[in-house]
C-alpha cells in the first residue's frame, strides 16, 4: 500500500542478504527502516513489536530462519534458531506455522542447500501473503458492497479494533483489505478506528495507514465503540485474529471481546478476516487453550508520543510504583461471530463451515 504515494511493503530482502522492515514502533510519527542481519534481530523484531501483526510475525519468521542458516546450516543451529523465533511471542498461531512449514523443507536437506532454500521459501511466503490478503479483500469487499445496496448509496460507516491494516501483514492486510478493496470500486465508507489501548496501534498504526491511503477515519476510544453502535453509526464490525479454533473461537487484541458484545447486542455484523495459517484446528476451546501473552506493567502505565517540541518521548501516566496487568489478547467465542473472510471464501463461525478449510 502507500506511504506518502509510494508503494511499500513492511518487509522485504536486501541486495546484501538482509531483511529490512518498516520499524512500527516508530510510527505514526517517523518512518524508518531497520535492517534484520541475525537470527537475534529478528527475534528481537517480533518481541519489540518493530514487526506486529500475525501474519507479518509469520514471515519476519521465516526470514529470521533465512538470516540463520546464512549464518550457520547445521542441525543444531536450525533447530535453536527455530525454538528461538516460535518463543518470541505465544498468541499468533501464524509464528509456529510459518517456522514448521519452513523447517519441514529444511530438515530433510544436505546443509550446504539449506541457506538458499530458505530464503526462497520467506520470499515465497511473503508473496503468498500478498495474494492471500488481496483475496480476503475481494471476499470481504462483497459484504461491504452488499450493505451499501441496502443502504442506497449512503456512507457506510466501518469499526475496526487494533491494526489489522497492511502494516500487520506484508502488505493489503485482513480486516482493512475489504475496506481498500471497496475503496478502489468507487464506495463511499469511513472507518471508526478503536484507539487500542495500551500500544494504541489503532492510533498510531491503522489511522496512519487510512490517512495516507486516503480513507475517511475518525480515531475513537476504545470504550466509544458501543456508544456508536447504539446510535446506528456502525454498520460493519472487521477485526482480525491471532489465532481461531477449530470451533471458531477467536483470539485478537484485548479489547476485540467487548466490541463483539456491543455488535451482538446492538445487530451490528461482526467479521473476522484472516488468512488459513492464523486457524488452529488442533484447539477446540479458546477461552480454555489458546495461550495469552502478557506484556510488561510499564506499556499500561507509560505512553509514547510526540511532545510539542517534536522530540518523541515516553510519559508516565498513572501514580509511580502502580501495579498493572496487560494481557495482550482476549477471546471472542465463536456465538458472537458472524462469520470469518478467509482467502478461500467467507465462512461461517461453526465447526461444520469451518472444517472445509482443513488441510
Amino acid at each position: 500500500m502507500l506511504i506518502e504515494g509510494q508503494p511499500t511493503r513492511t518487509i522485504w530482502p536486501a541486495a546484501d542478504g538482509a531483511v529490512e522492515i518498516l520499524d512500527q514502533t516508530r510510527l505514526p510519527h517517523e518512518v524508518r527502516t531497520v535492517r534484520l542481519t541475525t537470527l537475534d534481530d529478528a527475534v528481537m523484531a517480533i518481541g519489540t513489536m518493530q514487526v506486529r501483526g500475525a501474519p507479518l510475525i509469520g514471515v519476519t519468521a521465516a526470514f529470521g530462519l533465512a538470516l540463520a542458516m546464512s549464518a550457520d546450516p547445521t542441525d543444531s543451529n536450525l533447530l535453536a534458531a527455530s525454538a528461538a523465533l516460535v518463543a518470541s511471542r505465544p498468541t499468533a498461531v501464524n509464528l509456529a506455522w510459518a517456522v514448521q512449514r519452513t523447517m519441514a523443507d529444511l530438515v530433510p536437506l544436505a546443509s550446504p542447500a539449506r541457506e538458499a532454500a530458505a530464503w526462497a521459501m520467506a520470499v515465497r511466503m511473503a508473496d503468498e501473503d500478498v495474494a492471500a490478503c488481496r483475496a480476503i479483500g475481494e471476499n470481504g469487499a462483497e459484504i461491504i458492497a452488499k450493505i451499501a445496496t441496502s443502504k442506497k448509496g449512503e456512507r457506510i460507516h466501518v469499526l475496526t479494533h487494533c491494526n489489522a491494516g497492511w502494516l500487520a501483514t506484508v502488505d493489503w492486510g485482513t480486516a482493512l483489505a475489504p475496506v481498500y478493496v471497496a475503496q478502489e470500486r468507487g464506495v463511499d465508507l469511513h472507518v471508526w478506528v478503536d484507539e487500542t489501548r495500551p500500544r494504541n496501534q489503532g492510533a498510531a498504526l491503522t489511522a496512519f495507514e487510512l490517512r495516507h491511503q486516503g480513507v475517511p477515519f475518525t480515531l475513537i476510544s476504545d470504550n466509544a465503540g458501543g456508544h456508536l453502535m447504539q446510535r446506528g453509526d456502525v454498520d460493519l464490525c472487521l477485526v482480525g485474529a491471532d489465532r481461531i479454533t477449530a470451533r471458531g473461537d477467536v483470539a485478537n487484541k484485548i479489547g476485540t471481546y467487548l466490541k463483539a458484545l456491543a455488535a451482538h447486542d446492538t445487530g451490528v455484523p461482526f467479521w473476522v478476516a484472516a488468512p488459513l495459517s492464523t486457524f488452529d484446528f488442533s484447539l477446540e476451546s479458546g477461552l480454555d487453550e489458546i495461550p495469552i501473552e502478557s506484556r510488561s506493567p510499564r506499556e499500561v502505565t507509560h505512553m509514547w508520543g510526540r511532545l510539542a517540541n517534536g522530540a518523541l518521548a515516553e510519559i508516565e501516566t498513572a501514580p509511580t510504583g502502580s501495579a498493572a496487568s496487560n494481557p495482550a489478547f482476549d477471546v471472542t467465542p465463536a456465538r458472537l461471530i458472524s462469520g470469518f473472510i478467509t482467502e478461500r471464501g467467507r465462512h461461517a463461525a461453526r465447526r461444520e463451515s469451518l472444517n472445509a478449510l482443513r488441510g
